[in-house]
């Protein structure tokens, strides 16, 4: 049986798009006609039904989907087994990522992992949407974002802090807060979905309702509007430590920090073992990133 006629179906399955499918392996929808055609013909049964719009799995090729499947991870374990120690995986990996965290801390790692790892290709593709692994045929996901897949497999790459900031000129307007209770004295840029704070006092956690005159559902653009002077803000310190470096914004309220536990995520489907491409970019990235991560670190501010 022709391993790349299983992959073709797996990807057809989960795609019901015989143009789509081909095009992730590299082939024409004419060949991967043809080649579903030939695993039909091998097989003996109808695996699909095609018409000019869409393409769906028989009720034999629903039955043959998850053996398909299982081939395919039962191969890319046994090539793992014997390329373990090689530490040069080949063939194309493709990555999911938020855009801000991506274009801050993917791109400017992504010259080295290829320089290390020549035989790879890289198609990453940016969204601050949670992208479906499985159905968009990704390897690996970078998120930052609560898991609540459980059908996924996360490991940490780094951890990711929160902290609340305002700019220099903000502060010598307003003031600064002594306490998180200070807050409802002032402005406050906020992200839509997350206007609540919740502080670690000496009194235990404190929940303040953020209140302003501005609020996005971008990160970039609070970090912006509180460098801007919009007012107090909430940040991820991988987006605002190059600003806390140059002194345009300023970290408040340390003494009560922020009760927070986020991470970096690298997550990939539990229906594939651990390939080799995938595991040299977790642990590349981990050592990349650092523990404390460098946007962390003291040099950072």
């Amino acid at each position: 049986m022709n391993i790349e006629h299983l992959k073709l179906f797996v990807r057809l399955a989960t795609t019901h798009n015989i143009s789509l499918a081909g095009r992730e392996l590299g082939i024409s929808p004419a060949v991967a006609s043809s080649h579903i055609s030939k695993l039909e013909e091998e097989l003996g049964v109808r695996l699909v039904h095609r018409t000019t719009r869409k393409v769906s799995l028989s009720e034999e090729g629903e039955a043959f989907f998850p053996h398909a499947e299982e081939v395919l991870s039962s191969i890319e374990a046994a090539r793992a087994a014997v390329g373990a120690g090689k530490g040069s995986p080949g063939g194309t990996l493709r990555v999911a990522a938020p855009a801000s965290f991506g274009r801050m801390h993917l791109m400017p790692a992504m010259k080295g992992f290829l320089s290390r790892y020549p035989d790879l290709t890289i198609d990453v593709r940016f969204s601050d949407t949670i992208v479906d692994l499985v159905e968009g045929g990704f390897d690996i996901a970078i998120r930052n974002a609560e898991l609540k897949d459980s059908t996924l497999i996360a490991r940490k790459l780094a951890p990711d802090k929160r902290i609340v900031c305002a700019s220099p000129d903000y502060l010598a307007k307003f003031g600064e807060p002594n306490s998180p209770l200070d807050l409802q004295n002032h402005h406050c840029v906020s992200i839509v979905g997350l206007e609540t704070w919740v502080f670690d006092t000496p009194d235990g956690h404190l929940s303040i309702k953020s209140r302003g005159s501005f609020r996005t559902n971008n990160g970039d653009a609070v970090r912006d509007a509180c460098a801007d002077g919009l007012g107090i803000a909430m940040n991820a310190t991988w987006s605002v430590y190059k600003h806390l470096h140059r002194g345009e914004l300023v970290h408040i309220l340390q003494d009560t920090p922020l009760v927070s536990d986020t991470a970096i995520w690298a997550v990939y489907p539990t229906s594939q073992l651990l390939a080799p491409k995938v595991r040299v970019f977790i642990d590349y990235f981990t050592a990349y990133y650092g523990s404390p991560p460098y946007w962390d670190q003291k040099q950072a501010f």
